[in-house]
């Protein structure tokens, strides 16, 4: 029996997924003793239950073959982004007999912090959720804390940190546009940490981590019945906010019938639950975040002009890091420091740091923390050299090559099928129409609009199609 005791003081809530029953009551069994846990056979059913959840999970052990392609990667690879869309720091376990070096490094890409191979043994399995609670734990503290450290000391980030000391007491909303992992929600939650605002509430919700017909109850709230599946009532964001900050991520992403209420909730507070007459008033600081030019959606026709006017009173462009020069440095340092006690220091020797210093970073602050934790952990109290690290950037590059593949089957391989009476026209082009979205959300940072464009579907289509391949 491993030994299971007290991960920690304070529970932390645990997502289990895998479609094997076996697993679900016998690992659930040993888990439930540390955590809150929450199990699910699929990744529809995992996503239900975590939006249903009272508080997300800031751990999850997932399967990758998941239905309906339990002998494929694919459900388990865009459970991932799902998940680290609601929750960025969710840290996600990978547990997976499909254990090839592409699914273990296209895993830890997208954002997985660990990969076992199945069978597992308890004790390491065990051992490996306590390393990743700690480091969640790590996190929740530094989330928590009352000061919000801005790492850097380039041009581009002064003129970040005086934009936050001049708005923050502003009552008017801020917008704040810049790629994925520039530090979008660090900043929106500095902009609420100094404050006049600082004692109340501050949420943030994901609007392209929910779909279209869900968004605006989670945004607005709404009473018992409004809808199936609606059994008892629900405040929704703008009510729990108070007058703390409410921020509104991937505002890009915001359905066009749910911008003209929110524009109301912007001119006056008011706005109603779904499925009530009663006028509710919202007195919340309103702080949007978006990694498109919306000025450019509006003259696209996907966003609306007034709304955008709205939201940009006030606005910051946050910097990519390619181009905050020795911030990278800074960056390094500040990592290590802040999980010491969880994953080892280590240094790089000269020609690592020249590299540390020409990498362009494409996924920004979010990508070099993740290379930091992973050299900590492969090289704890050891000097990495430029070979070492090379390997590490490489990871993220491979992944963009998968794309390469996405459609290659074979005439040979058809003609042999048909031969054999075992070709099936609907499941190939099924499977192959799941594989090129899942590739282009995969390729656009999840952003919904984006994959749509590339695909050259429009949203509407694509989230149909979506849910249709989820029902097979």
């Amino acid at each position: 029996m491993p030994d299971t005791g007290n991960l920690e003081d304070q529970e932390v809530s645990l997502l289990l997924v895998d479609d094997d029953p076996l697993i679900l009551e016998g690992l659930g069994f040993l888990l439930r003793r540390q955590h809150k846990l929450i199990t699910a056979d699929s990744r529809h059913q995992a996503m239900e239950k975590v939006l249903q959840a009272d508080a997300l999970p800031g751990l999850a052990l997932i399967d990758l073959g998941l239905p309906p392609y339990p002998h494929k990667p694919d459900e388990g690879f865009a459970l991932i982004r799902e998940l680290l869309s609601l929750r960025p720091n969710m840290k996600i376990l990978v547990l997976s007999g499909q254990d090839n070096d592409v699914n273990i490094q296209h895993a830890l890409t997208i954002g997985a912090v660990d990969f076992i191979a199945k069978p597992a043994e308890p004790d390491l399995l065990m051992a490996r959720l306590k390393h990743h609670q700690r480091l969640y734990e790590v996190d929740q503290r530094r989330d928590d804390e009352k000061t919000v450290s801005i790492i850097g000391d380039s041009v581009a980030m002064q003129a970040v940190e005086n934009q936050i000391a001049q708005f923050a007491d502003s009552p008017f909303p801020v917008l704040l546009e810049g790629d994925s992992g520039t530090g979008k929600e660090l900043v929106a939650r500095a902009l609420h940490e100094n404050s006049v605002r600082s004692s109340e509430p501050y949420l943030a919700i994901n609007c392209a981590a929910i779909a279209p017909d869900l968004l605006e109850a989670q945004l607005f709230g709404h009473v018992k019945g409004a809808f199936t599946g609606a059994v008892q009532e629900h405040n929704g964001f703008f009510i729990e906010a108070g007058k703390g900050t409410l921020l509104l991520d991937e505002i890009g992403e915001l359905p066009m019938q749910l911008q003209g209420k929110l524009l109301r909730v912007l001119e006056s507070g008011e706005f109603y639950r779904v499925g009530e007459t009663r006028e509710q008033k919202s007195q919340a600081r309103i702080i949007a975040a978006t990694n498109k030019n919306l000025s450019e959606e509006v003259k696209a026709g996907n966003f609306r002009n007034d709304l955008y006017h709205r939201l940009s009173i006030l606005h910051i462009q946050l910097p990519a890091l390619s181009l905050r020069g020795d911030d990278v440095f800074l960056l390094l340092n500040a990592f290590i420091e802040s999980y010491a006690g969880t994953v080892s220091p280590f240094v790089l020797d000269d020609g690592a740091r020249e590299l540390w210093q020409q990498y362009d970073y494409p996924g920004n602050v979010r990508e070099l923390r993740n290379i930091v934790i992973r050299l900590g952990t492969k090289y704890p109290g050891k000097s990495v050299n430029k070979e070492q690290l090379s390997k590490e950037l490489e990871t993220h590059l491979s992944a963009l090559s998968l794309s390469d593949s996405v459609t290659t089957v074979s005439d040979e391989i058809i003609s042999q099928k048909i031969r054999a009476d075992e070709f099936d026209l609907d499941e190939l082009i099924n499977e192959i129409e799941g594989r090129c979205i899942r590739l282009a959300l995969e390729m656009n940072d999840n952003n919904v609009s984006k994959a749509a464009k590339a695909l050259k579907i429009n949203r509407t289509t694509l989230y149909s199609r979506v849910q249709k391949l989820g029902s097979h």
